[in-house]
């Protein structure tokens, strides 16, 4: 019988998980303005887990950067120190069950501590993507081979469209010129929302890509109920693949009228929490794509058990990608290891910490493909002036 020689690195202990809040101001001259408001600049924290044996895991969160940095110091941190990194369903259990972490084990049933939802899982979330680097490495593998690999290699899609009137056209056709065969603009431009400027861009956004390419919608969750249903109906005869966050996320009975009462696809989930918040969507029927997001959904661990329940729906995964480079790595590894994923967010916006983060460049072909990274675990390593040109600067990101 083969055995397998022992490793050190199976046995790794974490010793230090750090959290380092991180800002990447917008020029001016950069600045657009959409339903969200002046975006001004982006903030995310970058969480830092380190074992025993010299490995070092990287991880990130959307969360506001010191209420994350301070969860992590204080609680999650301290609760995950001593724990092997290759028991990564242990250490999310601990995180979110908090004190009553064994038992719930023990008893095979959640009891998540109180802090269950918001920055306190964008905080674990964090955590959980740098164990699942650290793991990767310690099998030596990139992580979406670590976490089962499906592909390696995925459809892309130009992300952005703020352009107002008219000149979306052009905007949309230069994501179209750089080889993705699908796009995504935001229904609301810089000229404010009405309906006639909404179908404006719409308008000229099909005739910039033509009818071949896929054209996706997103309403960052800005309208009622009866005006989504009207906008998604306006868009049926522009072949709009998707219409993204039509309404609140918050009500999920609210985005099942809206799909039943259109044949234009509704996407959603870039603000939900773990998979119970998943499970009220499918429940109410409320959208055809799940579009979790890595720092936000609740990590690798958690992404998994979400992408699983969308599967047996029949509901496809596209992961919301956006923030930082972290963040934009790690959802290349949940693309290629989730089956039911179809295509994979790629910003088109101004973006240095996403795009400028790494020594290493993201592999995107000029036929719009993202391709996996090849060295284990995230595959990608910081650059060395990373900390200092992205070091965080307080207040809001957006300005109304």
């Amino acid at each position: 019988m083969h055995t397998v020689p022992a490793r050190k690195s199976f046995m790794s202990k974490i010793t230090s998980v750090k959290a380092i809040p991180m800002s990447d101001p917008v020029p001016l001259e950069r600045q657009h303005r959409n339903d969200l408001g002046t975006k001004v600049k982006s903030d995310a924290t970058l969480i830092v887990v380190e074992t025993d044996d010299g490995l070092r895991g990287l991880g990130a969160s959307l969360g506001n950067p010191e209420v994350v940095a301070a969860l992590v110091e204080f609680d999650l941190g301290p609760s995950v120190l001593g724990e092997n990194p290759l028991f990564s369903e242990l250490i999310w259990e601990k995180m979110y069950n908090g004190s009553r972490w064994k038992p719930a084990l023990e008893r095979g049933n959640s009891q998540p501590q109180d802090g269950r939802r918001g920055v306190t899982v964008e905080a674990i979330s964090g955590v959980d993507l740098a164990v699942w680097d650290v793991k990767a490495q310690i099998l030596g593998v990139p992580i979406y081979q670590a976490l089962g690999a499906v592909r390696d290699n995925v459809r892309g899609y130009g992300s952005g469209g703020w352009a107002p009137g008219d000149e979306a056209e052009a905007e949309m056709a230069g994501y179209a010129a750089k080889g993705f065969d699908a796009v995504k603009m935001r229904v609301v431009g810089g000229d404010g929302f009405s309906f006639k400027n909404a179908e404006t861009r719409i308008a000229a956004a099909r005739r910039g890509i033509g009818p071949d390419v896929e054209l996706m919608l997103d309403a960052h969750g800005a309208f009622a109920v009866s005006t989504a249903i009207k906008l998604a109906k306006m868009m049926e005869k522009y072949d709009v693949a998707w219409f993204e966050e039509p309404i609140s996320p918050d009500d999920h009975a609210g985005l099942g009228y809206v799909r039943r009462a259109t044949t234009t696809p509704i996407a959603t989930g870039e603000r939900e929490f773990t998979r119970f918040d998943f499970q009220s969507l499918f429940d109410n029927q409320a959208c055809d794509i799940a579009q979790p997001d890595i720092a936000r959904a609740g990590g690798y661990t958690e992404i998994r058990r979400i992408s699983a329940l969308a599967s047996a729906r029949g509901v496809r995964v596209a992961p919301h990608a956006w923030g930082m480079g972290v963040l934009f790595a790690a959802s290349i590894h949940v693309a290629m290891s989730t089956p039911n994923c179809h295509i994979l967010e790629v910003s088109q916006g101004y973006m240095p910490m996403m795009n400028e983060l790494f020594n290493e460049d993201y592999d995107v072909r000029p036929d719009g493909r993202v391709y996996a990274p090849t060295a284990p675990g995230l595959g990608f390593t910081l650059r060395d002036d990373a900390l200092e040109r992205f070091k965080y600067v307080p207040g809001p990101e957006y300005v109304f």
